[in-house]
C-alpha cells in the first residue's frame, strides 16, 4: 500500500517519521467537527470520539505525550485532538505487548482465527462510520474510505481460513529412521508504522495476519490520521477483552518521529513493518538491520501503464482515469507514467482530457464527489513544484496544473505530455495527481522505460497480443512486484501478496504466502531409531 508524502521524502533524515510540527502540533482554538451540530459529522460520536482522545492503548488507555490536532483536509477545520505517546508510554506498551504475546502464543491457531473473525465482524458493524472517518481525516471519497475498511474486513476473513492452513513440510531424510521437518512459529511482537494514505487497510493487512500467526501487534499510525488509529483500536480492543484476552495483543502508541525511532531501534520489536517514503524506509532498514531485526518495507511507486497499438482505447481511458485521479493521486499504486504507442497516443490523450473534465471535485463526504483534496499543504507544495519542473523540462500541460481557489487542499488533476522518458521529473515519484504521458514506438521500448525507474511496485499493460502479454510477464518484462494485464496499476486484491521490488522495499503483505514474514522457520530433524548415522555418509568412528 505504501507512499507516501513527497515533502517528507525530500527530508533525508529520521525526522520524516513525523510530518511538520507546524501542521501536526498546533492546538486549534476554533470549534471541533466532533462537537459540531451538523448531522454530516454525527458519525464521529458514533465511533466514541471526543474532543480530546487518548492515543495510547496497552490494556488501558492513556497518553502522556503532546496533544495533536487532526485536521480535515477538505476544509482545514480541526476534527478532534489526540494525546500521543511519551517515551515512558512506549516502554510500558512494548513490555505489555511482550507479556500479552506469552498468552496469545499459547492460544491454538484456529482459536486465534476465531478471534480475528470477531474483529472482522466488529469492523463490519462500523463499516460506514469508519469509512467516513477515513474520508474526513485522510481526504479520500466515502466509497474509497468504506472500501478501505472493507479491505480490513476481507483480510480478517482470509486470516480465519489461514489459521487452519499454515503449511509446514515433511522432507525425505537421507538417514534411516529419521524425519526431516519444517516448522513455523510466531516471532513475538510485530511493530506496524502505517501511512496517511491508507490509515486503516495497511494496519489491517499486518495485524490480521500477524495475530493469526500468533504475534502481538504494536501500532503507530500516521501522525496526521490519529483518530482512525484510535477508533480502530477501540473496536479491536473490545473484541480482545470480551474474549478474556490481554488488550495489549493489539496495542497503540500514536506519535511521531520519536516513537518511530524507538520502534526501529528496539530489539523487543521482532519485526517492524513500515509503510512510507523510500527516504525514510531506507533509514528504517538501516536501524533495524543494525540490531539484526526483521523489517518489512512498503515504499514508493513510480508506476507505469503501457498501452499497445491494438488496445481498446475506451477501456484504457476508463482504467487510467481512476488509476491517475483516484485518491487525488495519493495511492502508492497511482499511475504516474502513461506510456502510449504512437498509433494511439493522441486518441488516448484526447479521451483522457475529456474524462478529466467530467470528474466531480468536492467535499469527499458529499454524495457524487469523485475527487477530494490533497491530504496536506506539503502535498500541494510538491504538486506545484513538479508541475513547474515539468514545464521547464519541456512538458506541456494538457489539463490541470493549478491549485484550486477554494476551502481545503484542492488541486486540479493534471495531464502533462511532451516529456522525455528520462526527464528528471518523470524519473521521480511525486505523490500528487500528475500523470506524465510518454510516446513510444514499440512495447519493447515501453517495457524498458517501465523498468528504468528506481521503484518497482506496480505496472500495467493494455494489449490484445498474446506474445506481448507473456513477454511482459516474463524475465525481460516488468520488474515490478505487481504486473497487470488489461487492468490499471491500482486495485490490488487481498488474495495475492502485495509489495514491490528495488526502492519499493521488497516487502510482501496481505495474501498468498506473505504470512511467512510474520513467523520464524525451523528445520527440525527427529531421530526415532537407535543408531546415529551422519549425513552425507560421513563415518566418524
Amino acid at each position: 500500500m505504501a507512499a507516501l508524502v513527497a515533502a517528507v521524502a525530500r527530508r533525508q533524515s529520521f525526522r520524516a517519521f513525523g510530518l511538520s510540527r507546524r501542521v501536526l502540533l498546533r492546538n486549534m482554538s476554533s470549534s471541533y467537527l466532533v462537537d459540531s451540530d451538523d448531522s454530516k459529522y454525527a458519525f464521529l460520536k458514533d465511533l466514541g470520539l471526543q474532543t480530546v482522545n487518548d492515543g495510547v492503548y496497552n490494556g488501558k488507555w492513556g497518553g502522556r505525550g503532546e496533544i495533536v490536532t487532526s485536521i480535515c483536509p477538505a476544509n482545514n477545520r480541526p476534527i478532534a485532538q489526540v494525546r500521543t505517546a511519551s517515551a515512558e508510554d512506549y516502554q510500558e506498551t512494548v513490555e505489555a505487548a511482550r507479556a500479552a504475546w506469552r498468552t496469545w502464543a499459547d492460544v491454538p491457531a484456529p482459536k486465534r482465527g476465531e478471534v480475528v473473525r470477531q474483529v472482522g465482524d466488529a469492523l463490519r458493524r462500523y463499516l460506514d462510520p469508519l469509512g467516513r472517518l477515513v474520508s474526513i481525516e485522510m481526504g479520500k471519497i466515502v466509497p474509497e474510505g468504506i472500501g478501505e475498511v472493507q479491505e480490513y474486513v476481507d483480510i480478517c476473513d482470509y486470516a480465519v481460513g489461514l489459521s487452519r492452513m499454515f503449511e509446514g513440510k515433511v522432507i525425505p531424510s537421507e538417514r534411516p529412521n529419521h524425519a526431516l521437518l519444517e516448522c513455523y512459529n510466531p516471532l513475538g511482537v510485530v511493530g506496524v508504522i502505517s501511512a496517511f494514505n491508507f490509515p486503516c487497510a495497511v494496519y489491517g493487512w499486518n495485524s490480521a495476519i500477524a495475530m493469526t500467526c500468533g504475534n502481538a501487534v504494536m501500532w503507530k499510525g500516521a501522525p496526521t490520521t490519529p483518530l482512525i488509529s484510535v477508533a480502530v483500536t477501540r473496536i479491536v480492543s473490545r473484541v480482545l477483552e470480551s474474549n478474556g484476552l490481554p488488550g495489549a495483543v493489539c496495542s497503540l502508541v500514536q506519535g511521531g518521529t520519536e516513537i518511530g525511532k524507538l520502534m526501529a531501534a528496539d530489539e523487543r520489536v521482532n519485526l517492524l513493518s513500515f509503510t512510507g517514503s523510500t527516504a525514510v524506509g531506507r533509514q528504517v532498514a538501516l536501524d533495524v538491520q543494525a540490531r539484526f531485526g526483521r523489517f518489512l518495507l512498503e515504499l514508493g511507486g513510480n508506476n507505469a501503464l503501457l498501452v499497445d497499438a491494438d488496445a481498446d482505447v475506451t477501456m484504457v481511458v476508463r482504467a487510467a482515469l481512476f488509476a491517475c485521479v483516484g485518491t487525488a493521486g495519493q495511492r502508492c499504486t497511482t499511475t504516474r507514467r502513461l506510456v502510449l504507442h504512437e498509433a494511439v497516443h493522441d486518441q488516448v490523450v484526447a479521451g483522457l482530457v475529456k474524462a478529466y473534465a467530467q470528474v466531480r471535485i468536492g467535499d469527499p463526504l458529499d454524495d457524487g464527489t469523485l475527487y477530494g483534496p490533497m491530504h496536506s499543504r506539503q502535498g500541494i507544495e510538491a504538486y506545484q513544484q513538479a508541475v513547474a519542473e515539468a514545464v521547464q523540462q519541456g512538458g506541456k500541460v494538457e489539463y490541470g496544473g493549478k491549485v484550486l481557489e477554494r476551502e481545503g487542499n484542492y488541486v486540479e488533476p493534471t495531464i502533462i505530455t511532451g516529456l522525455a522518458h528520462d526527464a528528471p521529473v518523470v524519473q521521480r515519484e511525486t505523490f500528487a495527481p500528475i500523470v506524465y504521458v510518454l510516446k513510444t514506438k514499440s512495447m519493447d521500448e515501453a517495457m524498458q522505460w517501465n523498468n528504468e525507474v528506481k521503484q518497482g511496485l506496480t505496472s500495467a499493460l493494455f494489449t490484445k497480443d498474446l506474445g506481448t502479454i507473456f513477454k511482459w510477464l516474463g524475465p525481460k518484462g516488468s520488474d515490478c512486484g505487481i504486473v497487470n494485464v488489461n487492468i490499471p496499476t491500482s486495485g490490488a486484491e487481498i488474495g495475492g501478496a502485495f509489495g514491490g521490488e528495488k526502492h519499493t522495499g521488497g516487502g510482501r503483505e496481505s495474501g498468498s504466502d506473505a504470512w511467512k514474514q510474520y513467523m520464524r522457520r525451523s528445520t527440525c530433524t527427529i531421530n526415532y531409531g537407535s543408531e546415529l548415522p551422519l549425513a552425507q555418509g560421513i563415518k566418524f568412528e
